[in-house]
């Protein structure tokens, strides 16, 4: 059946009607869940959203805590709770209190305490206090207080309480601080407004407070009439002490006037001594002087005239004994290095060395035996020897005489020689050194 363009655009503005709604209506149910599960906290509230389990830390609790902020909740799992944080002020008072010594005592005080925001005092304050109005809370925080009032009074005497409340107050706070923080609230002020009795202890402790002050009273204004009339007496006898330290002073500046005076006479006397003395003394210094001048050009003189050629004659002895000196240096190092080849010619020659040797010990017995030949005259020393051994022997005496020359110096057969044509007194050889 064919659908007229009329029907088809009255159906497509009813659909989009239709569709416009139901979106209107979800967005309504939408809204509406949001607000059932959407929780907003202020920033002095807590919110407990308990009903499932949460792990903090180690720790499984069957709730969590939201502090300022917003949070979604369960449906049908989770329960919200709300704790209002602001201050609750509470009164606190007792009647007939004992203090220590047995004097009854009536205190009032006011409190502000709190819902602690942080854990784990809140754990604590929620497991006493979900769900309890904030009256009944005020109720037991002042049972509480009251109760701590009453001990910390037992403690202290009925003057202390009164003449100190702030240390009062503060003690009842450490003392109510630890059990509010066992309920879960802290404390935050706590002032102490009024203490009195109904036995008039305190009205008499004002009363002997009072006579002791009028007492003090009197004693201070008998104290300052006995200072006046001390002070007027002090002030007589300053006055009569002043005039005579006037006098005493008036002499001591006539007696110093006189000294001055005489001082200045012997001051005069001392100067004209002093110069007289000076004049003396100025003429033994140049005394002093032309002595002192007289001795240097003594010295000088003695100086010019002994000491330097002393001086001059020691130094040319000092450089005559170094030259000694050196030449005997020089010729005991010549003969050490003659008697050092000695030695090693000695030392090589083996058997001849021992004859060269044993000739030399014979040197000066030779001299000696020839000084005693007198006018001898030796023209030829012919030394005859028994075949080969006597040639030999010549041949080993003329290289022994050879080796005496060249050792030391010392010709043996021209000193025989001499000795045949000198028939002079017998000369000494003085032994050879080893």
């Amino acid at each position: 059946m064919p659908t007229s363009p009329v029907l088809l655009g009255f159906l497509s503005q009813g659909a989009w009607i239709a569709l416009a709604a139901i979106l209107v209506a979800f967005v309504g149910a939408l809204v509406l869940l949001v607000t059932k599960v959407l929780y907003v906290c202020q920033p002095n509230q807590v919110l407990i959203f308990s009903g499932l389990s949460t792990h903090v830390g180690n720790e499984r609790r069957g709730y969590r805590i939201i502090r300022g902020g917003r949070a979604l909740r369960v449906p049908l799992f989770e329960r919200v709770d709300r704790m209002d944080l602001t201050n609750m002020i509470i009164e606190v008072g007792v009647k007939n209190a004992y203090s220590k010594g047995g004097i009854p005592l009536s205190v009032a005080g006011i409190a502000n305490i709190k819902v602690p925001g942080e854990e784990p005092l809140l754990n604590n304050t929620l497991e006493r206090f979900l769900g309890m109005s904030r009256a009944a809370i005020m109720k037991i925080a002042r049972d509480t207080l009251e109760g701590n009032l009453r001990g910390v009074l037992a403690t202290l005497t009925p003057e202390q309480v009164n003449q100190d409340k702030e240390q009062f107050a503060a003690k009842l706070a450490a003392e109510a601080e630890h059990d509010l923080n066992i309920l879960g609230l802290v404390l935050d002020t706590l002032k102490i407004q009024n203490v009195s009795d109904d036995v008039g202890y305190l009205d008499a402790i004002g009363r002997q407070r009072s006579a002791q002050i009028r007492c003090q009273a009197l004693i201070a204004e008998a104290a300052a009439q006995a200072e006046a009339a001390e002070r007027k007496w002090y002030n007589t006898m300053n006055a009569e002490v002043s005039k005579y330290e006037a006098e005493i002073e008036i002499a001591r500046k006539d007696n110093e006037r006189r000294i001055a005076n005489a001082t200045t006479q012997r001051g005069a006397m001392i100067a004209r001594e002093e110069a007289d003395v000076q004049a003396e003394v100025a003429q033994a210094t140049a005394e002093l002087q032309m002595q002192e001048a007289r001795i240097e050009q003594t010295r000088l003189r003695l100086q010019a005239d002994l000491i330097q050629p002393a001086e001059a004659r020691r130094r040319e002895a000092e450089e005559a004994a170094k030259g000694e000196a050196a030449k005997i240096v020089e010729q005991g190092q010549a003969t050490a290095r003659v008697l050092a080849d000695i030695g090693a010619t000695y030392a090589e020659d083996g058997a001849l060395g021992r004859d060269v040797l044993l000739l030399q010990k014979v040197v000066p017995v030779l001299a000696r035996l020839s000084g005693t030949m007198g006018s001898l005259k030796v023209d030829r020393l012919t030394l005859l020897g028994h075949g080969a051994a006597g040639s030999s022997l010549a041949g080993s005496l003329v290289g022994m005489s050879e080796q005496i020359k060249a050792a030391t110096g010392i010709d043996v057969s021209q000193m025989l020689r001499d000795r045949a044509q000198d028939p002079g007194p017998p000369a000494t050889v003085p032994p050879p050194e080893a």
